[in-house]
């Protein structure tokens, strides 16, 4: 098992809390940076909330 199932199964059900928190980490990491990685970090943001909540759309529709 990989570490991104041990952490799905882990996050299951608390897949908004766990986005905040990838928020709050890329935002604490552009304040370190002072903005200077802002383009990455998003995407990054993006690509690690896509793959937390990968599983929604099996068990939950997605949430507009």
């Amino acid at each position: 098992m990989s570490v991104m199932d041990k952490l799905k199964q882990l996050l299951k059900g608390h897949e908004e809390q766990a986005g905040k928190g990838v928020d709050k980490g890329g935002d604490m990491l552009d304040e370190k940076t002072q903005g200077k990685y802002s383009g990455q970090v998003d995407t990054a943001q993006d690509k690690l909330k896509e793959q937390l909540g990968r599983d929604r759309g099996q068990d939950q529709p997605p949430q507009t």
